[in-house]
């Protein structure tokens, strides 16, 4: 295993983290800074049907998670017999109203597996135009009024990139450029596109192996020292967004469902332990450490205030981020849990595959289930925190969780 090119300004990556992490947006899968990490934001300490501010009816199914946008929350959801039927949603995040809706057709394959969704990546924004990506790898992009700026159908220039059970990574968004990575046992890439165009920048061929990883982007000091973090089974791979120029990489095995996750030091990966990377050292062997205890099985791991959180199946682990050193578990409701959790100030918000939506203390010696409600219905999106509202998507609802003045 070796870090090739390590670059500087990613010592700069911590400190544009903490500028990042307290606005009032939700902007990309897992959070504008693609961590879990809700920042200064706090959530609702119980979760109830008096906390619960509006639920939302969605026209279709969905794995995607919303998010939030100058007061609107997007999220999107496919129908139709075939799953061909793509919607684009806005509602007024104070309200639960339905601002608007765009509906398109699938250009591409749109068979996917019952734990998941043709609607399954989650949209990307930088605060002006939302970048909507679906499984069947039509990548739509609109202004926040939902005006159509352009649609790229992928599959007519890759028409065998597809798998058996339907693609799922999520775009990021930076430099003016969305980056979409299609890894399948046909064509598999991961290509930069133009935001104001929607034409291709660049393209990188990938390994011809089913992939439900998204990426991860790594923050420098400006847009143009952002890179942008790809995971495969191989290892991962640190691209420079704008370019697909190559910064560095780091060779491992890795799993290809739970993402890796950027935090002050580096990023972490979820491999066949929790691996650590550590990009500040100038070390050649950037493994700061390793933890079998940290390992995740769907969700991506999560970092806040020095503590790692990982989830295996329905079990919660905690550890310390510095060191890797295993400090607590505890065992959610439910049977499994697919979404990435949320945490806000002391709280843990994560959701079961059932629909138990569960809240955990995590500011004490060890993480406490403080108040959970079951939504009765499918979850497999990961929340969003935002002005002290918690957002949870299931199959066919959204909802708004807060606390009442």
């Amino acid at each position: 295993m070796r870090l090739l090119q390590l670059r500087s300004h990613l010592v700069l990556f911590g400190a544009a983290v903490l500028l990042l992490s307290g606005g009032a947006d939700w902007l990309a899968f897992r959070g504008t800074n693609n961590d879990g990490n809700a920042g200064s934001e706090t959530g609702p300490a119980k979760i109830s049907t008096e906390t619960t501010a509006w639920k939302a009816a969605l026209p279709g199914r969905g794995a995607s998670s919303p998010i939030v946008v100058g007061g609107k929350i997007i999220v999107t959801a496919d129908s139709g017999y075939k799953s061909d039927r793509l919607h684009i949603l806005a509602f007024d995040a104070a309200s639960g109203t339905q601002l608007w809706e765009r509906q398109f057709w699938a250009t591409g394959r749109t068979f996917c597996h019952e734990t998941s969704a043709v609607a399954a990546p989650t949209p990307a924004s930088d605060g002006k135009f939302v970048y909507a990506f679906f499984g069947s790898n039509d990548l739509v992009c609109l202004d926040l009024d939902g005006n159509l700026q352009w649609l790229r159908g992928l599959t007519h220039d890759y028409p065998t990139a597809a798998n058996d059970t339907g693609m799922a990574a999520s775009p990021v968004v930076s430099g003016g450029t969305v980056v979409a990575q299609v890894e399948s046992e046909g064509e598999s890439f991961v290509a930069g596109i133009d935001t104001r165009t929607g034409l291709t920048r660049w393209r990188m061929n990938r390994p011809r192996e089913m992939n439900w990883t998204s990426p991860c982007l790594l923050r420098g000091k400006t847009a143009d020292e952002d890179l942008v973090v790809i995971q495969a089974r191989e290892g991962v791979r640190a691209l420079r967004p704008q370019t697909g120029e190559e910064a560095w990489k780091y060779d491992t095995e890795c799993q290809t469902i739970a993402s890796a996750t950027p935090h002050e030091k580096g990023v972490l990966v979820p491999a066949e332990q929790l691996l650590s990377l550590d990009f500040t050292s100038g070390s050649a062997d950037a493994a700061q450490w390793k933890q079998v205890k940290l390992s995740s099985s769907t969700s991506s791991p999560i970092v806040r205030d020095g503590k790692v959180y990982s989830i295996q199946r329905t079990v919660l682990a905690c550890g310390d981020a510095k060191t890797g050193e295993f400090l607590w578990q505890l065992r959610l409701t439910g049977t499994n849990v697919w979404s990435t959790p949320v945490v806000a100030g002391d709280y843990l918000y994560v959701a079961s595959e059932e629909g138990v939506v569960q809240v955990v203390r995590t500011g004490l010696s060890k993480g406490e289930a403080v108040s959970e409600l079951a939504l009765e219905e499918r979850v497999l999106a990961s929340p969003a925190v935002v002005d002290g509202a918690l957002y949870i998507r299931s199959l066919g609802h959204l909802y708004k969780f807060a606390e009442k003045n």
